[in-house]
């Protein structure tokens, strides 16, 4: 969703373009209401401020109050929080007040100043356009995120545990927003092992704790939610262990308090959009506006690489397909973030045959641990060598990024079959959204040969990640294309 900063820069851009519009439209509209009038009443004399038109330099004080109070008046109405939660009436209302209120104190300056020969056209103009341009833009935005919704991409995956009454009730508790497209509720796991019954709790049931790490690596869980039982256990250490190795968020809910209604006291949710009494373990920039920045610095970084980098684009196409029999793009079946699966895409270095010919080269490997690196390979064609010393294969993959499947910068996606092979704790690197570089490509992608040491640098940048970091391994990115380091 839209951070409030951006709703500011947002409300200040459309009255701006009102502002310009109307004074774009001035004459023409002037020349137009001097048509009218004359045709109407021949003989009336025509008001002075009909035929005034001020620069843009004297009215730019009315832009300044219109667009400062206008602004207050919808943080006032708080109308920069989710549009979803705002309904097509409110937005509506709220467009139509806030620019009326700027319009009102500048009527107030006018009549102050008692100068009778500013253009009224234009402000009334300028107004009538300002509450289109709000109105227009959050109706647009709001249109956008309720279709989104309803594909269900904003739809959080949620893993359940607790014993089978405790996870009915939390099931029954979230069924509203489950049908609101804010959560699925994948299935959930017992804390005794006993057998339950999909049926009565209308949840998949996936098995018992002991099951959770596999579940967490196997399935695409956003969030895992404990109902801690009254009378204890060793369970929640566990849980919150093995979440807290794979950086899935943990909520542990007393089972006390699922159903207490206080009469006094009131609960506090900060940040929190399932309403529960829990205490809620979660990964540093759950919450932040962080993420949203970094996937705007994405989209942008990526429209302007596609566009810049389109003729190197058509030229290594054709020469991969110039080169060797195949496809131009080889496509691979990876997993990304929280086990979810995507198809990726490069430009074809390989023999065609090449997957089928990887295993009688399994022995010369020469990365230790469950991926296979091999500098010489034989497979690469003499186009692919060159395309893989300047890094000119990943260039597809920013198709990825613009779907959202990858990011520029974050670990690098995993083949299934590496993902079984990898240790628990290296499973860790699945909890961000992989990307195209990363600090393994800029530190020392062509020394590194231990698996281990690479998953390190993952997890270091997981653990370290800034918007000022990601700018950096891009920086040193580029540099290492130039100079054709990659092999």
């Amino acid at each position: 969703m839209i951070p409030r900063p951006f709703f500011w820069v947002f409300d200040l851009a459309a009255f701006f373009v009102a502002f310009a519009l109307a004074h774009a439209l001035l004459l023409p509209t002037q020349a137009l209401a001097t048509i009218v009038i004359k045709a109407a009443l021949p003989v009336a004399t025509l008001p002075p401020w009909l035929g005034i038109v001020p620069s843009l330099g004297e009215l730019a004080w009315i832009l300044v109050i219109v667009s400062a109070v206008g602004v207050l008046v919808l943080v006032a109405m708080r109308t920069h929080r989710n549009l979803l939660e705002q309904s097509v009436t409110w937005i509506v209302l709220t467009s139509v007040i806030a620019p009326i209120a700027g319009l009102s104190l500048v009527t107030q300056i006018l009549f102050v100043l008692k100068n009778p020969d500013w253009s009224r056209l234009f402000i009334y103009s300028f107004t009538a356009l300002s509450i289109v341009n709000v109105a227009a833009y959050r109706l647009l935005f709001r249109a956008y995120f309720t279709r989104r919704k309803r594909l269900g991409v904003y739809a959080r995956n949620l893993l359940l545990v607790g014993q089978d009454s405790a996870v009915a009730r939390l099931n029954a508790q979230a069924a509203p927003m489950v049908a609101g497209g804010q959560y699925k509720v994948r299935g959930f796991l017992d804390l005794t092992g006993e057998t339950k019954s999909d049926d009565e709790l209308d949840v998949p049931h996936l098995g018992s704790v002991s099951q959770l790490k596999s579940i967490l690596i196997h399935r695409p869980i956003d969030e895992v939610i404990l109902v801690q039982p009254r009378f204890g256990g060793p369970w929640l250490e566990q849980i919150v262990h093995d979440c807290d190795d794979l950086g899935v968020p943990v909520r542990v809910v007393p089972e006390e308090l699922l159903d207490f209604e206080p009469r006094v006291l009131r609960r506090l949710y900060p940040s929190v959009s399932f309403e529960l009494p829990a205490v809620v373990l979660t990964t540093r920039h759950w919450d932040s506006n962080a993420l949203f920045f970094k996937r705007l610095f994405d989209l942008t970084v990526t429209i302007l690489l596609l566009v810049v980098l389109s003729p190197i684009l058509a030229l290594t196409a054709l020469a991969v397909k110039l080169s060797s029999s195949g496809p131009v793009l080889y496509t691979w079946r990876v997993v990304g973030q929280q086990g979810r699966e995507f198809t990726g895409y490069k430009f074809r270095t390989m023999i065609a045959d090449a997957d089928a010919r990887k295993a009688e080269l399994m022995a010369q490997n020469e990365m230790r641990g469950p991926v296979f690196k091999m500098a010489k390979d034989p497979r690469t064609t003499a186009v692919g060598r060159v395309l893989r010393k300047y890094s000119l294969d990943e260039l597809p993959q920013l198709y990825s990024v613009l779907k959202g499947d990858m990011s520029l910068v974050g670990p690098r996606p995993a083949f299934r079959n590496e993902l079984e092979r990898y240790e628990f704790w290296q499973k860790r690197k699945l909890s961000i959204r992989p990307g195209i570089t990363c600090l393994w490509q800029v530190n020392g992608r062509n020394h590194v040969n231990d698996f281990n040491d690479w998953v390190k640098m993952d997890l270091e940048y997981i653990d370290k990640w800034s918007l000022w970091l990601d700018f950096k391994i891009i920086v040193r990115t580029v540099w290492c294309v130039v100079a054709g380091t990659g092999r």
